[in-house]
């Protein structure tokens, strides 16, 4: 029994290690998402204390926050003054859980960092020219403020050590006539990648549907990622 008990402090030390090396905690809650992303992401939904890199969609986005802000939680968005909160309505977050920064200057990591320490999940888009890929010491600072608070971050371009990367492509738009008519939905390929597999799952979905809803096309498929490819590469995708 002696030996059990001295034994116990050696496991969680054990565990707090692998917690650091692997830069997120090993029992992190995942938050859920809308119900198209669940059979895509790492864990089906977006894991606390973790951030993930996302191409430059605002549907994309606010498709991403709309069912943790639906849930009750707070959200941040940093960066982006073109977006509006009719546009957030639209996808169903609550305006009145919802914070914008949107010119937080040139310290907008610092800016993203002060509410990550508040609020659950967090969007930022970082500043033209901004080196994120790399990291440095205040993105270090970031992600264990992230793992300190569980809080979830969504970054419009390249992140280090991301939990997943989220990519759109092929879109392509519904209810345009000859010439005249109106936009009434846009279908895209929605890819998800992450460190800790070999492979993307991909899948096409309105995003959105004619009536503003998301909707999955089909099953997800996955197929092998090529092993140089370690970095986001950012896609302006609208």
């Amino acid at each position: 029994m002696r030996d059990q008990a001295e034994a116990v402090p050696d496991i969680h030390a054990l565990r707090d290690r692998l917690e650091r090396m692997q830069g997120r905690r090993l029992d992190a809650p995942v938050l859920p998402t809308h119900p198209a992303f669940t059979s895509l992401l790492p864990g089906g939904g977006l894991r606390s204390g973790s951030a993930y890199a996302i191409a430059r969609s605002m549907s994309l986005l606010l498709a991403l926050m709309a069912r943790p802000s639906q849930d009750g939680a707070w959200c941040g968005v940093v960066g982006m003054p073109e977006l509006g909160a009719e546009a957030a309505e639209k996808y169903g977050l609550d305006l009145d859980r919802l914070v914008f920064i949107p010119d937080p200057g040139p310290r907008w990591l610092a800016v993203t960092a002060t509410i990550a320490e508040v609020l659950p999940v967090v969007a930022v888009r970082p500043p033209a020219g901004a080196n994120t890929a790399r990291g440095g010491a205040e993105a270090t600072r970031l992600a264990a403020r992230l793992r300190d608070r569980g809080t979830v971050l969504l970054v419009q371009g390249a992140w280090p050590q991301a939990e997943a990367v989220i990519d759109v492509a092929d879109p392509r738009w519904a209810g345009l006539g000859q010439g005249h008519g109106y936009l009434a939905g846009r279908e895209l390929t929605v890819s998800v990648s992450s460190k800790r597999t070999p492979t993307a799952r991909r899948a096409r979905m309105l995003l959105p549907a004619a009536d503003g809803s998301i909707e999955l096309l089909g099953a997800p498929t996955e197929r092998l990622l090529p092993r140089e490819r370690t970095e986001y590469r950012q896609r302006v995708a609208g």
